[in-house]
């Protein structure tokens, strides 16, 4: 019998792929032709591209992206996947991580999340970010969907999505510059967060389906 952070993980994965099915049957044809680009600014973590377009009207339109990475063509765009996103449970509750993002200057509710180091594997990769963010470990990799944009209205950068099975307790082993608060919670205390707290969409979406996906033999869930 499927112990209950199996039976959420194949739900819940079962619920987002088949949402996806309906909204995945896009075209690859590209009335866009890109022109140019060209790098404006290269920061410390965020490098900076205009691209110049020809749009389907036959005029050219200027478009600013973000990249994580070198971008040495216009073929390299979107190509390199650089972190993961972490759908963590225990039983039968769901990891959430309230930390401060200092991009939106407030807390948020989130996934454990992080960037591929060089020369280390997604597996590697979760195991390390869920450590260093919450000192949970991985009891089991159940999925690792295929790669993501993550905000491609403004960025070409490319993530994978992991639902795993955590184990341990909790310990703080952030930087100086996280403030990171983790925990498990029911499908009801979930339900409350999404109504009162503010989210990252990944994990509003995450949430969402557990809070809305039955457990089996829980019919009073």
């Amino acid at each position: 019998m499927q112990d209950n952070a199996e039976s959420v993980i194949i739900d819940l994965v079962t619920a987002i792929e088949t949402e996806s099915e309906a909204y995945g049957k896009g075209t690859k044809e590209m009335p866009m032709k890109l022109l140019h680009m060209e790098k404006v600014k290269d920061g410390k973590y965020l490098k900076n591209y205009e691209l110049t377009y020809l749009n389907k009207a036959g005029r050219e339109k200027k478009y600013e992206i973000v990249s994580r990475s070198e971008i040495p063509s216009p073929e390299a765009i979107g190509a390199r996947v650089s972190g993961v996103s972490i759908v963590a449970f225990h039983e039968d509750k769901m990891l959430l991580l309230r930390e401060f993002r200092m991009g939106v200057n407030r807390f948020v509710y989130n996934l454990c999340a992080g960037m591929i180091n060089e020369g280390e594997s997604i597996e590697e990769c979760i195991q390390r970010e869920l450590y260093e963010e919450t000192g949970l470990g991985v009891k089991k990799i159940r999925t690792i969907l295929p790669p993501s944009f993550a905000a491609v209205a403004f960025s070409d950068v490319k993530t994978q999505i992991a639902f795993v099975e955590a184990e341990g307790d909790f310990e703080d082993h952030t930087s100086e510059n996280e403030q990171i608060t983790a925990d498990f919670y029911t499908k009801e205390e979930v339900r409350e967060l999404l109504e009162t707290e503010d989210f990252s969409s990944r994990a509003q979406i995450a949430a969402y389906f557990f809070a809305a996906t039955p457990f089996p033999n829980a019919d009073a869930k």
